[in-house]
């Protein structure tokens, strides 16, 4: 069996916002932007990897939600406790400087983790936590 992992998702709340973070603070490449206002599916990704992408959804869109589902998820959100992802860099401390230069909202400054990794953590504009970990 050959199965990659292609894309992955994260809620936002306001696209514009999300996709100046992905784009103009993380650096990644933006693949395809549709919709308009607030309903936008707008796929990122690292430039030189083409094959793995983060899609930037709206939350809740899903026919089959319920308004109690959805004010979960917004409440969630507002928490920074609905969306997270993992990302890994080699250079650790100059991705956190630049980071937190582009204004993310710093959760952990790098740190050796007693598990055997260093990492740091952030919150993206929708609150979700984008965990990055040093390569090694």
């Amino acid at each position: 069996m050959d199965i990659t992992i292609h894309t992955s998702f994260l809620p936002h709340d306001d696209p514009d916002a999300s996709l100046a973070f992905y784009r103009d603070v993380l650096g990644f490449e933006v693949r395809n932007d549709v919709g308009q206002g607030k309903m936008r599916w707008i796929t990122v990704g690292p430039p030189g990897q083409p094959d793995t992408s983060i899609l930037l959804a709206p939350p809740a869109t899903d026919p089959g939600v319920t308004e109690d589902e959805r004010r979960t998820i917004t409440e969630m959100m507002a928490k920074g406790t609905y969306g997270w992802i993992l990302l890994a860099t080699r250079d650790l401390d100059g991705t956190f400087e630049r980071v937190r230069a582009g204004a993310g909202e710093v959760v952990q400054e790098p740190t050796e983790q007693p598990y055997g990794i260093r990492d740091c953590a952030f919150r993206d504009p929708a609150g979700n936590l984008i965990r990055i970990q040093e390569l090694r």
